[in-house]
């Protein structure tokens, strides 16, 4: 079910779905289920669909790109059969600025931890094979070594041996 307000704002736009529109669709699938996602299609650096700001190169929005409101779009994802366009408006939200530097830090995060797993993993070998090796000293100070240069205001080690 289309807002009022939904569908006033798409008589107002009459173009396509392009990178700064905000769009409302449903997804049609197999079993002829729907659902109802509205969304802004934005550049992929940008993108968080939790936040409702879908990226440009995503499947769904390479199907929807270029198609206007009443198309109906082949749309074989999954159990997914079709993408009916409801409406398309003008964005008039701004995606998050920080986002990208967000994902980063998720990104590294998750790194740090893989390698964390990896490096505790090998102590616990070397452990086994030659003894006398400490693999729960390697995640004391593992996250502030893993941070990024400029991220701590700790001192290092080695701050106040040289005095």
């Amino acid at each position: 079910m289309t807002s009022q307000s939904g569908s006033m704002a798409s008589r107002s736009y009459t173009g396509p779905v392009t990178i700064g529109t905000r769009v409302e669709v449903e997804l049609v699938d197999q079993a002829g289920g729907r659902e109802h996602l509205a969304f802004d299609v934005v550049p992929d650096s940008t993108a968080d669909f939790s936040a409702g700001f879908l990226g440009a190169s995503t499947p769904l929005a390479r199907a929807i790109v270029g198609r206007r409101a009443g198309d109906v779009v082949p749309y074989r994802r999954a159990d997914m059969a079709e993408v009916c366009i409801l409406a398309v408006s003008a964005s008039k939200r701004q995606p998050n600025k920080n986002t990208p530097a967000e994902r980063d830090a998720v990104i590294r995060n998750a790194i740090s931890r893989s390698d964390l797993e990896d490096a505790v993993r090998l102590a616990l070998t070397v452990n086994v094979k030659w003894g006398d090796y400490d693999p729960e000293g390697l995640a004391s100070g593992w996250d502030r070594a893993a941070q990024a240069p400029g991220d701590s205001d700790e001192p290092g080690p080695e701050s106040d041996d040289a005095s």
